[in-house]
């Protein structure tokens, strides 16, 4: 993988309109050069159109926007076409770019083991040397960063944390506290009393008294 401070490797291929460009053709001014998996893909289409919305704004940095997949170029014309895109897509079907910036690397998907393309973007300063790279790039926000990075902000991303950085995450030392005071063992617990059942109150039952019938009187 290049590393930050290396000189871009240099390369020559065929756009989308049929035309041949060379890195050393932009000399003088900053190229975004991004690196994607594959043309009218969700995730390649959103942020090639992240690019082409925030075209002017790049542009106003002194920066032009190269995109490069190993699509042909008839494929590159179609997909710049239906978006609108701005900027030059590069063909590398034959995978020298790729290889050279170190993109073309084995993947998984789905249980399945491949060679493609990562994601990545390079800014590559008005003497050809690489001043970012962003490594399995996340769509969302991308373009914010390549744009604050234009304007001088220091990336953020560290491949390899520095001892320093290390030490920062670690929390300092706390001093353990005075243990707290004996709490004094409470007595046997008292079992509850149980009250004895209420009888329950018999009915009594009046007996039924049965009407004496008068006998009629013998005159």
């Amino acid at each position: 993988m290049l590393q930050v401070g290396e000189r871009a490797p240099e390369f020559t291929a065929t756009t989308d309109a049929g035309t041949t460009i060379s890195l050393a053709d932009f000399r003088g001014r900053k190229v975004v050069l991004y690196f994607y998996p594959k043309d009218d893909t969700p995730g390649c289409t959103r942020e090639a159109c992240s690019f082409r919305d925030h075209y002017q704004a790049l542009l106003d940095r002194g920066a032009v926007v190269l995109g490069v997949s190993t699509d042909s170029v008839t494929s590159h014309a179609r997909f710049k076409q239906k978006y609108g895109l701005p900027f030059p897509l590069v063909s590398d079907e034959s995978r020298t770019i790729v290889t050279a910036y170190g993109v073309w690397k084995e993947k998984q998907q789905y249980g399945r083991t491949f060679m493609g393309t990562e994601r990545t973007t390079f800014i590559i300063d008005e003497h050809g040397t690489i001043t970012h790279i962003f490594p399995r790039v996340r769509v969302d926000g991308h373009t914010e960063e390549v744009l604050a990075a234009l304007s001088g902000a220091p990336q953020q991303l560290s491949l390899i944390p520095t001892e320093s950085a290390l030490a920062a995450t670690v929390p300092p030392a706390v001093e353990p506290s005075a243990p707290p005071p004996p709490v004094e063992a409470a007595g046997p617990a008292r079992r509850p009393v149980r009250k004895a059942p209420t009888p329950a109150r018999r009915r009594v039952t009046k007996p039924i008294r049965k009407k004496r019938t008068r006998r009629p009187r013998r005159r």
